[in-house]
């Protein structure tokens, strides 16, 4: 089975979760482009989205499904999202399409985040296979960058890349997380950075792992 296909069962899995006649919170990446696929199937039975990205809003609405600004809502009911790495304790690591700071928008407005991956994403310590993604200012890039290598990472400047807000990522590499959520907001609290792709504050409530033997639900 294709790593597409296992994708493809945890975003179908992730449909339980959706509670009819509510606005759900929709992240972005090539897994929630499956479950926006899926979505459309019971477009009319909620009542619309708010997303994390401009490509996932726009995939919304080629399949009819209204999009609401995030200052439109109150909460969500659910936010259904991918990830990079994901820990069985639910901390991820978010961002590998630049979308970080949106995601965690829309994530904090939700009452249940369930993280939809295929089984390569699970790790035990966050860092162990994917570089950390860090939003930045950009006239802060390299006065950020030089504080991120007292942390003991070694950043990069993600080259072309400018993120829906306008600003710059920088990944950090050989850099093993071994504390969440201190990691987060000591990398939040650089001046310059807007947000920083751990996501350990707002962990998953719920994985979903697509497997060749169909999917696999962690609580």
């Amino acid at each position: 089975m294709t790593q597409q296909e296992m994708k493809k069962i945890a975003a179908k899995a992730a449909l339980a979760f959706v509670t009819p006649d509510t606005i759900v919170g929709v992240g972005s990446g090539s897994t929630v482009n499956c479950f926006i696929d899926e979505l459309a199937s019971m477009k009319d039975k909620i009542k619309g989205a708010v997303a994390a990205s401009k490509a996932s809003e726009e995939r919304l609405r080629s399949h009819g499904i209204e999009v609401f600004n995030a200052n439109e809502v109150t909460e969500l009911d659910v936010y259904i999202d991918g990830a990079d790495e994901i820990t069985p304790q639910g901390a991820m690591i978010k961002g590998g399409g630049a979308a970080l700071t949106r995601e965690k928008i829309v994530s904090a407005l939700a009452k249940k985040f369930v993280c939809i991956v295929d089984g390569s994403k699970q790790v035990n310590v966050l860092g162990s296979t994917f570089p950390l993604p860090v939003e930045v200012i950009p006239m802060a890039r390299s006065y950020v960058a030089r504080e991120l290598v007292k942390l003991g990472g070694s950043p990069e400047y993600r080259e072309g890349v400018v993120t829906d807000n306008g600003n710059v990522i920088l990944d950090v590499h050989h850099f093993e997380i071994l504390e969440p959520l201190k990691m987060e907001h000591t990398i939040n609290n650089i001046a310059g950075v807007v947000t920083n792709g751990i996501f350990a504050q707002r962990f998953a409530n719920v994985t979903i792992v697509g497997t060749p033997k169909g999917a696999k639900i962690i609580e």
